[in-house]
């Protein structure tokens, strides 16, 4: 058995789905990003702890939540709100956590997009660190999101979850996406400023993870990015396959993408010392 943490902020329309996909588990733990709609009310129906703490950002989020929350058991899980646990995943888990030959290990999301698996664009299988042994993980900031630090040794877990990334409705994701942009921008100038391609990593970097890592450095530096990323999702990858719903997803994408370019030459152009008080902040903004 495993612990099960649930990060939340306004999230009435999946809480209630999300935790009942988690009640394989008797130790389920909401922490509550202080939403304003009725995530906490809803999530008290069930036999679950809620613990509220205000957010700062993803990774002091994570990282304040496995430091200060405790859990039943010694490995845990940490599933968002718009994904799902699977009797599937949560079985391999329970044999992953009692073999004990890593200490902590990455999942596939399956990205469900207008009532379809995303499957080709979305590069599956693309991988996130979900299940660990309390102690070994901790997370860093990334751009408008976090990225893992792990201490022990790492594995990859065979069955995937499933991500609803725009089960809240569209309106709901361009949001989202137009706050995540704000952060995608600024990590980005950062990176062009000072970081450094490695090609090493990108050809034969030793995970899908690492190797994502160092692509996603690369492409920051790509002239007309936008249409490159739409033309490398829809046919490098094959989201022509994946119907109407994947043509949608990849303009998105680039749309995405786009806002990110036109927020980079913003940044450049301030005077030294100056901010964008225009550009909305993603504080107080989960990931969803």
């Amino acid at each position: 058995m495993f612990s099960i943490y649930i990060l939340t902020y306004n999230e009435e329309i999946d809480i209630a789905e999300c935790i009942e996909s988690a009640m394989l588990s008797d130790d389920i733990i909401v922490v509550d990003s202080l939403s304003r709609d009725r995530t906490v009310e809803i999530a008290e129906r069930y036999p679950v702890r809620v613990v509220p703490h205000a957010f700062e950002s993803h990774g002091k989020q994570r990282t304040w939540m496995l430091e200060n929350v405790e859990t039943k058991y010694d490995w845990a899980y940490i599933l968002e709100a718009d994904e799902r646990m699977t009797p599937e995943l949560f079985a391999e888990c329970v044999r992953a956590s009692q073999v004990g030959e890593h200490d902590s290990y990455f999942a596939a999301e399956r990205v469900m997009f207008m009532n379809r698996w995303i499957r080709h664009s979305t590069q599956y299988p693309r991988y996130q660190l979900r299940f660990f042994r309390k102690g070994s993980v901790w997370f860093d900031d990334y751009g408008h999101t976090e990225r893992e630090v792990c201490t022990g040794s790492t594995g990859f877990l065979k069955e995937t979850y499933p991500h609803y990334t725009a089960g809240k409705g569209l309106s709901r994701w361009l949001d989202k996406h137009n706050r995540y942009s704000t952060d995608e921008a600024r990590e980005t100038l950062e990176q062009l400023q000072s970081g450094r391609v490695s090609w090493k990593k990108m050809l034969f970097g030793k995970s899908e993870v690492e190797r994502r890592h160092a692509l996603k450095n690369m492409s920051l530096r790509l002239p007309f990015r936008p249409l490159v990323r739409f033309l490398y999702m829809y046919f490098g990858l094959g989201g022509v396959l994946d119907g109407h719903a994947g043509f949608a997803w990849c303009v998105l994408q680039a749309f995405y993408e786009y806002t990110i370019v036109l927020k980079v030459k913003e940044l450049r152009e301030l005077p030294p010392g100056s901010h964008v008080s225009t550009l909305p902040s993603a504080k107080g903004a989960v990931r969803q």
